[in-house]
């Protein structure tokens, strides 16, 4: 099933990107322009005045990422990571297939060369990779008593993925940890690339996960009255994806 779907998808890229070269270029067409009135010396105007220069902006700098989805339905969350692996930019966080340019065989992104606080990066090599994210199970057990078990001393859980077919992958893992904002809490890779929203509760104070099972958590998060605990399965249905490295000028 979802084989198909994603064949069928690089089917609609290929066949826009043959529709766009058939298409024929539309030719301008000539209008003959009447002749000009002749204007004597009294009636001629001085010419306005030349406008005041201003310092030209600087170039915009820009990143052309382009990938192929994994072959599985989803949304996509995308990181930039510098030469060291720090994540440097969430450039996309659970997107859909259509938030994304359809190019010649594969999706396009633009990175405009800033962080997630808005600061230019330096130049240098950096490196797009992100995760698609499946149909994950979301069970609210509502506000409990007892606490998070007290076995865990990391702050991350570690997950079996879904091997990715297109980059001949074994069966690979991940760390997995929980985050939240103001809009709520979500899970998230250990380097902070948010993949799944699990509540849109405001307030939250903290929030930890812990492993329920081979394919299923524990979420527990605290807005100050309480513990609240879900319990999501289906985490094994995620594939990373690697766009490879390139330059910023």
């Amino acid at each position: 099933m979802t084989t198909r779907v994603s064949f069928a998808f690089l089917i609609a890229i290929w066949a826009s990107v043959a529709a766009a070269q058939e298409s024929p270029t539309p030719i301008p067409s000539m209008t003959e322009e009447s002749p000009s009135p002749l204007i004597s010396p009294e009636e001629s105007v001085a010419p306005p005045p030349a406008p005041e220069q201003t310092p030209s902006a600087s170039p915009a700098r820009s990143a052309r990422i382009s990938f192929v989805p994994p072959p599985l339905e989803g949304t996509i969350s995308l990181g930039i990571y510098d030469a060291n692996g720090k994540l440097v930019r969430v450039l996309h966080q659970e997107s859909n297939l259509s938030e994304f340019t359809i190019g010649a065989d594969a999706l396009v992104t633009q990175w405009d060369g800033r962080s997630d606080n808005e600061e230019d990066v330096p130049a240098g090599k950096y490196r797009a990779r992100g995760y698609l994210v499946g149909r994950l199970n979301v069970e609210d057990l509502g506000h409990v008593a007892e606490s998070p078990p007290q076995n865990n001393p990391g702050t991350s859980v570690k997950v079996k993925l879904m091997p990715n077919p297109l980059a001949n992958d074994k069966r690979s893992t991940m760390n997995l940890a929980a985050g939240f904002d103001s809009d709520g809490s979500y899970l998230k890779t250990s380097d902070d690339l948010p993949l799944f929203t699990v509540s849109e509760s405001p307030n939250l104070t903290r929030v930890l996960v812990t492993k329920a099972g081979d394919k299923s958590l524990d979420f527990w998060q605290d807005d100050g009255t309480g513990l609240h605990r879900f319990r999501i399965s289906n985490v094994d249905q995620m594939m990373a994806f690697d766009c490879g490295e390139f330059q910023l000028k």
